[in-house]
């Protein structure tokens, strides 16, 4: 068995992530099974709700990282300042652990990380019973990149009886993509996902220039992403403001260490600096193959409304 102080800082990293994710996804779980979500509306906004599972879960993962890697900086969704002694996850993920950092990450240091958290991405989803919807997103950027992320949806197989709930999914620019597999859609084809609850006339102008055989409505960014991993869907399209850099820091670096793509519309990728604007202004395309073609068939009207 590997040992975490065997390996270079980046994959340590990596490998409480991916256990603390798995604490937050218990979490979530345990708070609906108890039946009371505590849910607040964030600036008195209908469709912008916060739940015990959202303040609960980024106290256990931010609490959780700045105990094993005092110093770090991590970024949560959540305006939230207290720590939690009792939610921390020491735990490491044997399967991080077993293989191999890519030299590029090999002599990464603590000032160079920033950790991008949603801690239920899918919130309005969670309380709506749109389970499977929900993830927990924990993004690794290093020096303003996105290259390491965990994906952990706590309610797959929800529905299947007698079934192993939840599931992690981790990946490394350099790496790969680990914990799903990926079924390529017929050419034929193009299934585009978008938002389920924050649709606008840009969005759906956007989508209908690039004449989908079908529509995919659902929450959450991370689940969006999953489904262009794995080929559920050709593309993530939103032509509107509204991600931020925890909606997409982790599905991007998944997306990139299996060979896809995640910009804005015009094609840019996004940065994440510490300092920088938390709002993904350009909107968000993002896919697993032919990323140029969806790039080329948003409208220019589209594109002059959205910040380069």
């Amino acid at each position: 068995m590997s040992s975490a102080s065997d390996v270079p800082l980046f994959m340590q990293v990596m490998s409480s992530a991916h256990a603390i994710a798995s604490k937050a996804g218990m979490i979530i779980r345990d708070i609906m099974k108890a039946g009371d979500l505590g849910v607040v509306l964030k600036n008195q906004r209908e469709d912008d709700p916060q739940t015990e599972a959202d303040r609960k879960a980024q106290r256990c993962i931010v609490s959780s990282l700045q105990t094993r890697f005092p110093g770090i900086t991590v970024i949560g969704e959540e305006d939230l300042i207290e720590s939690a002694t009792d939610l921390i996850e020491m735990g490491d993920s044997e399967d991080v652990l077993s293989k191999a950092c890519p030299d590029s990450l090999k002599s990464v240091s603590l000032a160079d990380i920033v950790v991008w958290v949603d801690p239920v991405d899918g919130t309005k989803e969670y309380t709506q019973g749109f389970l499977d919807h929900v993830t927990v997103l924990i993004g690794v950027a290093v020096n303003g990149e996105s290259v390491g992320g965990v994906i952990h949806q706590p309610y797959y197989n929800y529905q299947v009886p007698d079934s192993k709930m939840g599931r992690t999914m981790w990946g490394v620019v350099g790496l790969g993509c680990f914990g799903f597999t990926h079924k390529q859609l017929p050419e034929s084809e193009r299934v585009i996902t978008t938002t389920r609850s924050h649709g606008t006339q840009a969005v759906q102008e956007t989508i209908d220039a690039m004449c989908p055989t079908e529509i995919l409505r659902v929450g959450g960014a991370g689940h969006k992403v999953l489904l262009c991993l794995e080929g559920t869907a050709s593309a993530y399209i939103f032509a509107s403001p509204g991600c931020k850099k925890w909606d997409t820091c982790a599905p991007e670096a998944l997306l990139k260490a299996a060979g896809g793509t995640l910009t804005d519309v015009h094609g840019n990728k996004y940065r994440y600096e510490k300092d920088i604007k938390r709002m993904n202004t350009g909107g968000v395309i993002a896919t697993y193959r032919s990323h140029d073609f969806y790039l080329s068939k948003v409208p220019q009207s589209i594109k002059d409304a959205l910040p380069a």
